[in-house]
C-alpha cells in the first residue's frame, strides 16, 4: 500500500483550478494566437501549448495526433497560400498561376503555424475543460446552447471509443474491416458506421430526455456544484491578469506588429528591454499550466518523502539531535515518563523523578 506513489494519484493542477479561471485562460492564449501572426509569440505558443499537451497526454499521443493530422494539414496550406496569392515584392520563381514570392511562402507557414498551435491548445483545452465544467459557467446563461456545445466537444472522443467497441464486436463475428475481399471490407465498413450513426441518434436523444426529466433550463432550478472560488484561484488570477496587463502594454507600442505584403516587417525586432520584457510575460503565460504542474509535482515529493520518513521512524522517537533515539532507550523511564517529560504523576501532582 505504502509503496504505491501518490504522485499517480493527483490531477493537473491547472485542472484543479476553478472553471471560470480555465476557461479564461484558454481563451486568452487563442485569442492572441489565431489574430497575431507575430513570429515569435507563435512560437513561445507553440512551445507552451507542446509541453502542456505532453504533460496532459503523453509525449506518444501527441506526436501521433501531430504527424498523421496536423503536420500534413499545415503542409497543404503552407504551400497553397503562395501558389494562388502572388503578392510581395520578392519574386523567387514562376508557376503556371504566377509569381511565386518570399512574402507569400512565408505567410503561408505562419498562417499553417496559427492552425497547428490552434488545434494544439484546443486538443488542451478538451482535456482540461471538461463538460461538467462548461455546464456549470454557461448552464443558467444559454442552458440549450450549453448543452449542445457540451455534446459536441465529447462528440470525437466518445466516437472513438465507440467505434473501437463496435469494431471488438464485429471482429468476433468475423466482420471486421480486417477480413474478407474488398466487397466484403467495404460491406463490413459501411455496417460499422451505419452502427455508429444509429448509436450516435440514440445517445442524443437519451442526454436529451434525461436532462429535459430533470428540469434542466427551467427558471429558478437550483443545481448541486463542487466548484468553489478559492484563494488559489484568485492568486492565478491575479498573476495572469498582471501578466496579461504588461503583455497588452507591450501590444499597444507595436511589439506584436507583423507585415507581410508587400513587405515583411516584424515589431519589436532588433529586440529593445521592452520587447523582451512583453515576450517574457507572454511566455510566461503560455507555459503558466506547465510551470503550475512542476511545482506541483515538487510538492507532491516532497510530502511523500516526509510521509515515508515518518512511516519508517516511529515518531516518539524523533528528536531533532542526532543520537537521541540511543539516549532515550539507555535511560530506565518508561513510555508514560518519557511523554511527561521525565515527570512522574502521582494521584495528580507532578513530582521530579531523581
Amino acid at each position: 500500500m505504502w509503496g504505491i506513489s501518490i504522485m499517480n494519484k493527483r490531477s493537473d493542477a491547472f485542472s484543479a483550478c476553478h472553471p471560470a479561471v480555465n476557461f479564461f485562460y484558454f481563451m486568452l492564449v487563442l485569442l492572441v494566437t489565431m489574430f497575431l501572426s507575430h513570429p515569435v509569440l507563435l512560437g513561445i505558443s507553440f512551445l507552451g501549448a507542446f509541453f502542456y499537451a505532453v504533460r496532459l497526454k503523453g509525449w506518444k499521443a501527441v506526436a501521433k495526433f501531430n504527424l498523421i493530422f496536423t503536420l500534413p494539414a499545415m503542409v497543404i496550406v503552407a504551400f497553397i497560400n503562395p501558389a494562388f496569392n502572388h503578392y510581395g515584392v520578392t519574386t523567387l520563381f514562376y508557376l503556371k498561376t504566377g509569381p511565386v514570392t518570399l512574402e507569400a511562402i512565408v505567410y503561408g507557414i505562419v498562417l499553417a503555424s496559427m492552425l497547428f498551435i490552434a488545434i494544439l491548445w484546443f486538443s488542451c483545452y478538451n482535456e482540461v475543460m471538461t463538460t461538467d465544467k462548461f455546464v456549470y459557467l454557461f448552464g443558467r446563461v444559454i442552458p440549450a446552447l450549453s448543452l449542445v456545445l457540451s455534446m459536441v466537444f465529447r462528440f470525437v472522443p466518445k466516437f472513438n471509443a465507440q467505434v473501437k467497441v463496435i469494431r471488438s464486436g464485429q471482429k468476433c463475428v468475423g466482420r471486421d474491416m480486417s477480413n474478407g475481399k474488398l466487397i466484403k471490407k467495404i460491406r463490413y465498413g459501411l455496417t460499422i458506421l451505419s452502427i455508429l450513426i444509429t448509436w450516435a441518434l440514440e445517445n442524443a436523444i437519451d442526454t436529451s430526455d434525461s436532462m429535459r426529466a430533470r428540469g434542466y433550463g427551467l427558471r429558478g432550478r437550483s443545481s448541486f456544484s463542487i466548484y468553489h472560488f478559492d484563494r488559489r484561484d484568485v492568486t492565478v488570477t491575479g498573476i495572469l491578469a498582471g501578466l496579461l496587463g504588461v503583455c497588452l502594454l507591450g501590444f499597444h507600442y507595436g511589439f506584436s506588429f507583423a507585415q507581410y505584403d508587400p513587405v515583411i516587417k516584424i515589431g519589436g525586432i532588433p529586440l529593445t528591454p521592452w520587447s523582451v520584457i512583453t515576450y517574457l510575460a507572454w511566455t510566461f503565460i503560455c507555459f503558466f499550466p506547465f510551470l503550475l504542474g512542476l511545482w506541483e509535482d515538487e510538492s507532491f515529493k516532497r510530502l511523500e518523502k516526509k510521509m515515508r520518513m515518518d512511516r519508517d521512524i516511529p515518531w516518539y522517537l524523533k528528536e531533532d539531535e542526532p543520537g537521541s533515539e540511543q539516549k532515550v532507550l539507555e535511560t530506565d523511564m518508561t513510555f508514560t515518563e518519557y511523554m511527561n517529560g521525565g515527570k512522574e504523576t502521582e494521584g495528580g501532582t507532578e513530582c521530579e523523578l531523581y
